[in-house]
């Protein structure tokens, strides 16, 4: 009888063992965004070529819409474990680390394609890595676009915001950037603001083409003046000790994998753009604003000494860099 026992308890310990081997890496990907956006199609190509190709051995689950957590808790849930990869905007990175900052300044960068040449720069590549003294590994930049203020009411000049409360992402820059016009910031989750749009809570918020068409914030706006103000960018980003930890064959197959997501995210970031906000205008709910040159410059004036205040904490050759990528 003992010897049966002893054969069952081995022969458990084998297939438990053999189950352990078997059992494939599971990647949570959270995101906060509908799946219908740049980031949302990014997560799901990701999901659809690890499945593709590492069937068995990687297993990508998605979670968007803030289902498991949102922009605020998903990093200190990713050192913790919880979660094993993120797509945050690059302004909630700030308690992390003050060089990212330099994608909030207002009117840094003209277009996406200075962005994108930037952030592909040995400067922006360096970047990446800024975080890993704080546990956590950068793996690429991901576009959303060049962000829109809508409002209330319409605005055309800097004084137009005077007062008006704009909902923000967690940034001193943005916050800087709103009081440099006499406007009220507010940091609020990316989940409340139509609610806090709806209910005239706040007056307005900026954000891209793509989210102010997925969220339906242009329902409930009936302004948006194109100022491509800013950029709205992401970071792909895990653990250092779940990419530490993953076999280095594995490694290179879900960067590869995530490589390939990420340009196919940003393809579609580039035709969203365009695309709603077409959608927006043809919907007749919000007047898209254009400014003339002037009133533009108005802005860039009224929002450039920002670039200053923290010129200490981003580097002054970092900005300086940027600002030659257009």
């Amino acid at each position: 009888m003992r010897l049966l026992t002893a054969a069952v308890t081995s022969l458990a310990l084998t297939l438990g063992a053999q189950a352990a081997v078997a059992a494939p890496v599971e990647i949570k990907f959270s995101h906060v965004v509908a799946e219908n956006t740049p980031k949302g199609q990014m997560a799901l190509k990701f999901k659809e070529l690890v499945d593709e190709r590492l069937a068995g051995k990687v297993e990508v689950k998605v979670f968007p819409n803030s289902q498991l957590f949102g922009d605020n808790k998903v990093l200190e849930a990713m050192l913790l474990g919880d979660v094993q990869m993120a797509a945050p905007s690059l302004s909630k990175f700030q308690k992390f680390t003050k060089k990212l900052q330099i994608f909030d300044l207002p009117f840094l960068f003209k277009d996406m394609a200075a962005v994108e040449k930037f952030q592909n720069s040995p400067d922006g590549q360096k970047l990446l890595g800024s975080l890993e003294s704080k546990g956590l590994v950068g793996l690429g930049y991901l576009h959303n676009g060049m962000k829109q203020l809508s409002a209330s009411q319409e605005l055309k000049v800097p004084a137009d915001a005077s007062g008006k409360k704009f909902r923000i992402m967690t940034s001193d820059v943005l916050q800087a950037q709103f009081e440099a016009v006499d406007a009220v910031p507010l940091k609020k989750p990316f989940s409340e603001v139509f609610t806090l749009l709806q209910t005239k809570a706040i007056d307005g918020q900026e954000n891209t083409w793509s989210n102010i068409y997925s969220k339906k914030f242009f329902e409930v706006q009936p302004f948006i003046t194109e100022s491509n103000h800013g950029v709205l960018d992401y970071l792909v980003v895990t653990s250092a000790e779940f990419w530490m930890g993953l076999d280095a064959d594995l490694k290179v197959e879900v960067k590869k994998a995530l490589d390939e997501a990420i340009k196919h995210g940003n393809g579609i970031a580039a035709e969203k753009a365009a695309s709603d906000k077409q959608k927006i205008i043809d919907s007749k709910r919000s007047q898209v604003v254009s400014l003339t040159d002037a009133e533009r410059d108005q802005w860039v004036e009224a929002m450039k000494p920002v670039w200053k205040q923290f010129e200490d904490e981003i580097g002054a050759d970092l900005i300086k860099a940027a600002a030659a990528s257009n």
